[in-house]
């Protein structure tokens, strides 16, 4: 069989495996895994997936190893956190043999992995590639959840923090029906306001000021982040905290994915749209 026909016949192939709940059964592999926008034929292989091209920039987006929790980022950070990596949930995308190995896209959803240790914890969904033979299907399989980085922040107002301590920490948006209304109000789909309320709460902000104790002596510096107005609702405002425009914060404090904070609206001066 011809190299393109046999690449063609494994991509077609993929949506039978797609979606697939999995777990890694090999840690060493997250060793060589590229980033993904480097693999070749990847695109290709979402789209006979079935993802559309707005999902497939996200994964590209998001399958870098810098966007990995900051456990298994380096070599030093895997090996000693080796035994956990197999405690990871996901789910494979797709496959693909761009040589003589399968190749398995997975995605680790955030909101499935909440159980991870804190510095292997994700804030927002990544991807990896990996050896497909690294992998194991799920005994008790879940279903996916959509592929979202997220509400965009480009064009929104900028907003600065004037009163730290305003700041709703342990915030439930799932809770508060005025404040959903007021998502659903900007227009954004529902997984884009899943992952803003998954990432508002302290629980899932940088290990610097993901509880009280931490957060406290840092909250002087919480008007230097770069912030977008959200959404507003009652006293309270929803504060986008964008990864490109807060890479100069204290590593501690510094998000890999968008953040999102519930502030009092007497803790923030909104300001002009961008």
């Amino acid at each position: 069989m011809r190299r393109s026909a046999f690449f063609l016949l494994m991509t077609l192939s993929t949506a039978l495996w797609a979606q697939t709940e999995v777990r890694i059964t090999n840690a060493a592999t997250l060793g060589d895994a590229p980033d993904i926008r480097k693999v070749k034929g990847i695109q290709e292989a979402l789209q006979a997936a079935g993802f559309p091209k707005e999902e497939i920039q996200t994964i590209l987006a998001y399958g870098d190893r810098d966007q990995w929790p900051e456990g298994i980022r380096s070599d030093t950070a895997r090996a000693s956190n080796a035994p956990y990596i197999i405690n990871y949930e996901g789910f494979r995308l797709c496959t693909l043999a761009p040589d003589t190995v399968t190749l398995a896209v997975v995605m680790i959803p955030a909101a499935y992995n909440t159980h991870m240790p804190d510095r292997m914890r994700p804030l927002g969904d990544f991807y990896m590639v990996l050896p497909d033979r690294a992998l194991t299907n799920a005994e008790r399989p879940k279903p996916r959840p959509a592929v979202s980085r997220g509400p965009r922040w480009e064009g929104r107002p900028k907003a600065k923090i004037i009163k730290a301590d305003g700041l709703y920490g342990a915030y439930d948006l799932a809770t508060d029906t005025t404040g959903l209304k007021a998502l659903e109000a900007r227009g954004w789909s529902r997984p884009e306001i899943d992952a803003v309320i998954f990432r508002s709460t302290e629980r899932n902000w940088p290990e610097g000021i993901d509880n009280f104790e931490r957060r406290y002596p840092k909250l002087g510096k919480f008007p230097k982040y770069r912030a977008y107005l959200g959404a507003e609702w009652d006293d309270k405002v929803l504060l986008i905290i964008p990864t490109a425009k807060n890479r100069r914060m204290p590593v501690t404090m510094r998000p890999y994915m968008d953040l999102y904070f519930v502030y009092g609206k007497d803790a923030v001066k909104v300001g002009h749209r961008r």
